[in-house]
């Protein structure tokens, strides 16, 4: 009897057909490590890029020096956002 609680590891995550996330699964278990690795490479390439063009929008105007502080700011915190700054001025 299968039951309704989600399931460990990424099956959990799909709102896909059964069969279809049997496929799925079953490909990235075969992918090997350097293909897996890369994937989740190129996602958080493009989850940072997004989040990074959505902080643009939301401050026009602004530089893009302003915009990369915001970034590190949110992500890595308020310590290593001064850090960035003050290596951006002394770069002006």
């Amino acid at each position: 009897m299968e039951s309704d609680r989600p399931r460990p590891g990424p099956e959990a995550v799909l709102d896909a057909d059964p069969e279809a996330e049997r496929v799925l699964v079953s490909l990235w278990r075969e992918a090997g490590v350097a293909r897996r690795s890369a994937a989740a490479a190129a996602m958080t390439r493009l989850a940072m890029a997004l989040s990074r063009r959505a902080l643009r929008r939301s401050m026009p105007g602004r530089s893009e020096d302003e915009v990369a502080v915001a970034f590190v700011r949110l992500v890595y915190g308020e310590d290593l956002a001064r850090g960035v700054e003050a290596r951006l001025r002394g770069r002006a």
